[in-house]
């Protein structure tokens, strides 16, 4: 699974402006209803909900939100690069300034999983995570994005 299955360039916000985690994660929303169609408050208190089993900054000033909406006919993605880092709850108590967002359908188990684990692994890629936080530009951020990890770690 490529992450260009999941992201298109224009669900790609690249110089996000927010003041909390909560707000960060309102415009999100929004720009999900825009691609998805489902209400913006259903997807918000999805992933509200889901923070609060726990954050899911996984370090590094990188969050992947995720939730499952009975609504969400396939994986979606939106990515957004903030201009300024804000306060994630994450694991390493580090400000977050780049955050994938990712919906799937409800029965989407497996696939939702390995869509997650795709995710991580990119974000993983200081070669690339470095390279998107030097961009300002979507289409560039999208390049990034698809072309997926440089290492070959096995």
């Amino acid at each position: 699974m490529d992450l260009s299955d999941l992201i298109e360039a224009s669900a790609i916000l690249p110089a996000l402006k927010a003041n909390s985690k909560k707000q960060l994660l309102q415009i999100l929303a929004e720009k999900a209803e825009a691609i998805t169609g489902v209400p913006e408050r259903e997807i918000f208190e999805s992933l509200m909900q889901r923070e609060r089993l726990g954050s899911t900054g996984v370090g590094n000033g990188i969050a992947i939100p995720h939730g499952k909406l009975a609504k969400v006919r396939a994986l979606v993605g939106v990515f957004a690069r903030l201009e300024t880092p804000v306060a994630f709850d994450a694991l390493d108590d580090q400000p977050v300034d780049l955050v994938f967002l990712l919906l799937a359908p409800e029965g989407a188990g497996a696939d939702h999983l390995k869509a997650l684990s795709r995710i991580a692994r990119a974000l993983r890629d200081t070669a690339i995570v470095d390279r998107i936080r030097a961009t300002g530009d979507a289409a560039a951020i999208h390049a990034l994005l698809a072309m997926g990890p440089t290492s070959h770690a096995a």
